[in-house]
């Protein structure tokens, strides 16, 4: 059984900064891609970022600039740095995780709110 736990959403004014993170535990040999998506009130989920196990990334081009993605390996952790927010990222952040088998877990959701 894997589980991610996922920290660090809330409230900001525009401007401001989050991140959040998400620690994967449980029978893992190896995580490949970590990746967080979101997804607005009445929108489709959407990718933000992802970060392959040698530490390429990928970034939507409405976060290019802004987010940084990361992993820590050894913690079988993702971050999510979210700086310069704006109210059109407001949206439930969910981080998911391929693992060897290709077998993708997902997060149960944090929620971020931008103000502005």
């Amino acid at each position: 059984q894997v589980q991610l736990v996922e920290s660090g959403g809330g409230l900001v004014q525009a401007g401001g900064s989050l991140r959040l993170s998400c620690a994967a535990s449980g029978s893992i040999f190896r995580i490949n891609a970590m990746a967080w998506y979101r997804q607005a009130p009445g929108k489709q989920r959407e990718l933000v970022a992802d970060i392959t196990s040698g530490g390429s990334t990928n970034y939507a081009d409405s976060v290019k600039g802004r987010f940084t993605i990361s992993r820590d390996n050894a913690k079988s952790t993702v971050y999510l740095q979210m700086n310069s927010l704006k109210p059109e990222d407001t949206a439930s952040y969910y981080c998911n995780i391929v693992v060897s088998g290709a077998y993708s877990y997902w997060g149960q959701g944090t929620q971020v709110t931008v103000s502005s």
